[in-house]
């Protein structure tokens, strides 16, 4: 009886599930290829809890495509509740089985093959519904975007991410360059509170009413790096937010949006939207550390 990873290996069968959800694949069978892999990914994680199977590197990929495969099981239109129950089947799995048992470890190994490819990967696309989030594990000396997505408030590009000097040393940005507007007094960040929503919220525009939604606000700005800039803008303003910021965004489901608002003094507001996406997938791929 298979354990865990089927004979394929781990990385080629994420690109191949996540791929049917996208092609010509019926969706029965898109669904449970993701869900498969989801499964796979949980209960080899916990098997390492348990066991100590993997080095820190591998462990951060593991997670990273564990991640990636509920948003894309979550997008092909599995039920939340039965990757609960799915990620509750793997861990108990994993309890029952012995840490010297035979066909764990011959899937201990075929996962350290498989992820071979993920611990020396540098930059790593996690593509949504509508956008995508870019990963970025490299070093430099000027602060550059480590996970990022873009997007636009009118003619206006805004791009919103992870930024800094590596993988590690991250802060919650926005970056916007505004056309044509005086400078905005303030910015924050918009998204479901997931303590007085509890649901996932995908309808009216994926955004909850007022009193349903959290706000974090940036603590300060300062001119952005030209290393932050979208191509061809000249000049732009770094919104810098809180660190919980981030761990929130995490916690939303892949399906939904977050807006970032621009305040003016004339009580105008600027808003771009965001898909959540694969956010919490991209920041496990980035604990991987430099390269």
């Amino acid at each position: 009886m298979r354990i865990g990873l089927s004979p394929r290996t781990a990385s080629g069968m994420l690109a191949a599930a996540v791929a049917a959800v996208t092609l010509a694949v019926p969706v029965g069978a898109a669904r449970a290829a993701v869900t498969d892999a989801f499964y796979d990914r949980t209960f080899m994680l916990a098997a390492h809890r348990k066991c100590d199977l993997f080095e820190p590197a591998l462990i951060a990929a593991l997670d990273a495509a564990a991640l990636q495969a509920r948003g894309a099981a979550l997008r092909a239109g599995a039920p939340a509740a039965d990757l609960t129950a799915a990620a509750a089947r793997a861990r108990t799995k994993a309890a029952r089985t012995a840490c010297d048992d035979g066909d764990l470890n011959r899937v201990k190994a075929r996962v350290q093959a498989g992820f071979a490819g993920w611990m020396r990967a540098a930059r790593m696309n996690f593509p949504g519904d509508r956008s995508a989030w870019r990963g970025d594990r490299y070093e430099s000396q000027a602060a550059g975007w480590r996970l990022v997505q873009d997007s636009a408030t009118g003619s206006s590009p805004v791009r919103f991410g992870l930024a800094g000097t590596g993988p590690k040393t991250t802060v919650p940005t926005a970056v916007v360059s505004f056309v044509g507007r005086p400078r905005p007094y303030a910015a924050r960040i918009v998204m479901r509170d997931r303590d007085k929503t509890p649901r996932v919220w995908l309808t009216g525009g994926g955004m909850p009413p007022e009193t349903g939604r959290r706000v974090f606000f940036a603590g300060w700005s300062h001119a952005a790096a030209p290393s932050l800039l979208t191509e061809g803008a000249r000049q732009g303003e770094a919104w810098i937010f809180p660190a919980g910021a981030a761990e929130a965004l995490g916690q939303l489901d892949p399906r939904e949006t977050f807006v970032i608002e621009f305040l003016f003094r004339d009580d105008s507001i600027a808003e771009a939207r965001f898909e959540a996406g694969d956010f919490a997938a991209g920041r496990a791929f980035l604990t991987m550390g430099a390269i």
